[in-house]
């Protein structure tokens, strides 16, 4: 069994430097912002700034943070689109994204999450543009050896698939057995990474909340 330290509840963590050590979940870093009184929206990476920041500093407000250029809210909503329109950094993927991509594109279109990130990675770029992308995405797919990309934040999918990597008969089941046993050990910057000893949480009996 491992003998190691084990996270502690968010609750109790009163420091920047005790909770920039570990990793937490989406609903723990809601819990402590609310509990710090902090707004509660965006992704992990901002929710983990506003709560270290916050830590550090207790008597300053949040800094403010720049308002990015944005078109008219209801545009990408219920706007005309076309093949000239340009990628804002405020472009949404709903129904009238969708349908105008499916026009183009026709009903195999899929909006995977490679092709918005290439959107989102895009801005200047047009819808004309974005249709392309599309599909120089799908035809990576008929290369032997493509994989989808998995995205920096989610954690969780980058450490199943470099533990399997590193094990290809490692069942999903003891993956992820192994990734509930990492993720409440100390991790610098609260990111999760293989070890190979990271295995021996196979054997260990001490709980995984």
């Amino acid at each position: 069994m491992l003998k190691d330290e084990i996270r502690p509840s968010i609750d109790e963590v009163t420091t920047a430097t005790d909770f920039e050590r570990w990793y937490w979940s989406v609903n723990q870093l809601k819990e402590k912002c609310e509990q710090l009184g902090l707004p509660q929206n965006g992704s992990k990476s901002d929710m983990r700034s506003r709560v270290a920041f916050a830590l550090s500093n207790p008597d300053k407000p949040l800094p403010r943070s720049a308002k990015p250029n944005r078109t008219n809210k209801s545009f990408w909503s219920r706007g005309i689109l076309t093949t000239e329109t340009v990628i804002t950094n405020d472009i949404s993927f709903g129904p009238n994204v969708r349908s105008f991509m499916k026009a183009q594109i026709g009903t195999s279109f899929i909006c995977h999450s490679d092709f918005m990130t290439w959107v989102k990675s895009n801005e200047g770029a047009t819808l004309g543009d974005a249709v392309e992308a599309w599909y120089a995405l799908e035809d990576r797919k008929l290369a032997p050896d493509f994989r989808r990309e998995i995205a920096q934040c989610n954690n969780y999918l980058r450490y199943l698939r470099d533990i399997r990597d590193h094990h290809p008969d490692l069942s999903l089941r003891d993956a992820i057995t192994c990734w509930d046993h990492k993720k409440i050990r100390p991790a610098v910057d609260g990111f999760v990474i293989y070890e190979q000893s990271d295995l021996e949480y196979l054997g260990d009996n001490d709980g995984s909340a």
